[in-house]
């Protein structure tokens, strides 16, 4: 390689660097959308909307409303397959535990989508009145993490708010790192219902390191805490929790917007931008 060629190659391995920061670029970590962001949407046009995604840059899915062997109304196997035409992979999915009477199912179609976690997604009310109820929960995904290793999968829980308001002078949360088991349950940690909770995710990394394997990346407005922003406009130091993602175990992140500054699509497309400049 002479002198003219060596700066040529040099300089686009720069500008590669400055486009796609090292930590994307190094096949550790890829951006991830939890599709539920695009609930509004994806319903109508699967293929399509799939599409889209894939050229703001997202690389990798996490997926929602499987029902009885299908995903956004589809055999799962279809799903997968445009899923995988464009080059993407879907590592994770949410369910719920309406799902345990037919687990095993769940689980085989989950391997069948590319699955490395099914994540418990969310707790109705009449499951989360008290601890005691919590430690059911626990012992309940506990079991059903067995049926997922005999698959290769691991499951996880996913947080809300909720899980950090106190229930029989105790924080839900704490009692359910206690009691899930870490060999075979994963947390994933929505980065803005624990903040919106007055909880510090760094402190969670610190006093349990590597428990948070899967994040949901959405940002908190700066007019109204209730409501997301965009990520990398609103009020959550992302730069500080992704310099301690080592330290949280984390080895997928999804950016999830559950409301909108303008539109569904308009957000996913902006936060894929606003993450490379954040990593």
């Amino acid at each position: 390689m002479n002198r003219r060629e060596f700066v040529q190659t040099s300089a686009m391995a720069v500008s590669a660097a400055v486009i796609f920061p090292s930590f994307l670029t190094s096949g550790k970590k890829k951006i991830g959308l939890q599709l539920y962001s695009l609930r509004d949407l994806i319903f109508k046009d699967v293929s399509g909307v799939l599409k889209q995604v894939a050229d703001f840059g997202y690389q990798e899915l996490e997926a929602f409303s499987y029902n009885e062997g299908k995903l956004f109304g589809l055999p799962v196997s279809d799903v997968v397959k445009m899923v995988n035409d464009l080059g993407m992979k879907m590592p994770s999915g949410h369910y719920g535990t309406n799902h345990f009477g037919q687990w095993e199912k769940a689980v085989n179609d989950a391997k069948i989508l590319g699955h490395e976690n099914m994540v418990i997604a969310y707790l109705q009310q009449e499951e989360r009145k008290t601890i005691d109820d919590y430690k059911k929960i626990c012992n309940q995904i506990n079991k059903q993490a067995e049926v997922c290793k005999k698959y290769g999968i691991r499951i996880g829980y996913h947080n809300h708010d909720f899980e950090f308001s106190q229930a029989d002078g105790q924080i839900p949360y704490e009692v359910m790192l206690k009691e899930l088991d870490p060999k075979l349950v994963g947390m994933e940690m929505d980065l803005f219902w624990v903040t919106y909770a007055n909880h510090d995710p760094l402190k969670l990394f610190k006093e349990h390191p590597g428990r948070f394997e899967q994040w949901h990346v959405k940002d908190m407005s700066k007019a109204d805490r209730k409501l997301n922003a965009d990520v990398g406009t609103g009020t959550i130091d992302f730069k500080a929790i992704f310099s301690k993602a080592k330290e949280s175990g984390m080895k997928h992140f999804y950016i999830e917007q559950e409301t909108y500054p303008v539109s569904s699509i308009e957000s996913i497309k902006a936060c894929a931008k606003n993450i490379r400049a954040i990593l």
